[in-house]
């Protein structure tokens, strides 16, 4: 059996879509549904249980001998959330209390880390997993820190040689895009949020820059598609022994114009792109450059090659946004 948390969300549905493909006969969601239509990330799987996140913990006691795995995608990720509380209670307090249940049992955990870890990038995109580095990090929104936290504890507990599961992989995920995403608002990719844009051949509007070294809509980041996530995780799972904490991106930035353009090209249309202000509470923390380094995963046997950008945004708006059913 694996257990996904978050499962029936972006990431963790499309792992779940993929586990059942590869043949995972036993596979339990544990996630919150809501009552908005997130439901339908799930629909089209046959699943062992669907579990409140409240109810983990004795799920998992209730199954120890069928469990290999642990994959925890669950976790508040909405970068504007301003409750510090509620933020720490599940991306820090929960995986941590999953780490601890899967050392005990003997269980591989895979958890997902994030991109927001390395703040401003001033420090740059290495995935290096001293101590030392991890804690001279400094992320920029609540939810960065939170995953950050994280990795300086799990940093700490291997340093220290305590205990840990057989298998400890954290991902830091760059921005991720793809199906299942629909039901994050606001938190939804550029492209998913500017598709509805380009279907009624409206100008799409990208934010202006405040950054002399960046041209309206050139802000740069490592855009990965999210079958390329999965790809990695399931790696992951037929290579037990490769644990550590791994950037996930394309290793390559490209800008907002470069992914706004892709989209309009995917539906074989003239691009119109033009600029748009960006709001005040988000031009004193925002990433004009992200990119993953790569080296570490490739390093650890990892050599599938990434999808690039067009490929991924041709796959997403043809396969998905522009037809009757756009889930996986």
């Amino acid at each position: 059996m694996i257990i996904v948390t978050g499962g029936a969300g972006f990431i963790g549905s499309n792992i779940v879509a993929e586990l059942e493909k590869q043949g995972y006969k036993d596979i339990a969601v544990i996630d919150w549904l809501g009552k908005d239509d997130k439901w339908k990330n799930i629909a089209k799987r046959e699943l062992a249980a669907v579990i409140a996140p409240e109810g983990i913990f004795a799920y998992l006691d209730d199954h120890v001998a069928e469990i290999e795995a642990v994959i925890h995608m669950g976790a508040i990720s909405t970068t504007t959330e301003t409750d510090a509380d509620l933020i720490l209670s599940s991306n820090f307090q929960l995986t941590w209390a999953l780490w601890c249940w899967c050392r005990d049992f003997s269980k591989r955990f895979i958890y997902a880390s994030s991109a927001a870890t390395y703040g401003d990038g001033s420090l740059g995109f290495k995935d290096d997993e001293s101590q030392e580095f991890l804690n001279s990090l400094r992320p920029l929104n609540k939810y960065g820190w939170s995953k950050a936290l994280f990795d300086r504890k799990a940093a700490r507990e291997l340093s220290e040689g305590r205990g840990c599961p057989p298998q400890h992989a954290g991902l830091k995920f760059f921005n991720v895009y793809g199906p299942n995403e629909y039901h994050k608002g606001g938190q939804k990719s550029v492209v998913a949020h500017i598709f509805p844009v380009i279907k009624a051949n409206q100008e799409v509007k990208l934010f202006k820059s405040y950054n002399p070294k960046y041209k309206d809509g050139w802000q740069l980041r490592d855009f990965v598609w999210v079958g390329d996530i999965v790809s990695v995780i399931m790696w992951l799972l037929k290579n037990p022994k490769v644990s550590g904490l791994f950037n996930v991106g394309t290793g390559h930035a490209r800008s907002f114009y470069d992914l706004a353009k892709a989209a309009w090209e995917a539906i074989g249309m003239q691009p119109k792109i033009g600029f748009k202000e960006m709001p005040e509470e988000l031009r004193g923390k925002y990433q004009y450059y992200t990119q993953a380094d790569l080296a570490k995963l490739r390093k650890a046997g990892y050599d599938a090659p990434m999808t690039s950008l067009e490929e991924g945004v041709r796959q997403y708006v043809q396969d998905y946004l522009n037809t009757d059913d756009p889930y996986r």
